[in-house]
């Protein structure tokens, strides 16, 4: 692989194609289940590694891949069955193993925010099942599209945890 140029880079926020709810994700409730919503933004991170050059074809070739080391999502808004939906990523930081990524779940057509998740991913040698560090080429990719979303702004929710709320 090439250095990273300007025009290989994913837009500033990622913005994933336009994702339909299949019906068989709606629960009981009549609404989107919450397992989905993973299933979501796995295929809009897919989307991104694809483009950065870490997908399927970077694992067959050179026998790395990603792992999820912790995710943590909020879910905001429902969603139901007809909504079309789109997801931006925003890479946070990065080091030599590893993607701190921060999501967002919105309705393609209205805009609103349904859910977010913020992960840390690891990158792994698969051969010996450990982590390691990404190769000069990828690193350069990854420091380039950190780069360019380090001058938007941070996501509302990056840093949550879960807790109880505080009582006066």
């Amino acid at each position: 692989m090439t250095t990273a140029t300007l025009k290989d880079i994913p837009s500033a926020p990622f913005r994933s194609s336009v994702m339909q709810i299949e019906p068989q994700w709606i629960d009981y409730n009549g609404h989107l289940n919450m397992a989905y919503y993973n299933v979501m933004f796995d295929r809009a991170i897919d989307e991104m590694w694809r483009q950065l050059g870490i997908g399927p074809a970077y694992m067959k070739e050179r026998h790395c891949s990603t792992f999820t080391a912790e995710c943590h999502v909020r879910y905001l808004r429902e969603i139901h069955l007809g909504d079309p939906v789109q997801i931006s990523v925003y890479l946070l930081d990065a080091d030599e193993k590893r993607l701190h990524t921060f999501e967002e779940l919105r309705h393609a057509a209205e805009g609103w925010l349904s859910a977010t998740s913020e992960n840390m991913t690891m990158h792994i040698d698969m051969a010996a099942r450990k982590t390691a560090p990404f190769p000069p080429d990828i690193r350069a990719r990854i420091a380039a599209i950190a780069q360019s979303h380090a001058s938007l702004p941070r996501p509302e929710g990056v840093g949550r945890r879960v807790a109880m709320p505080i009582r006066a």
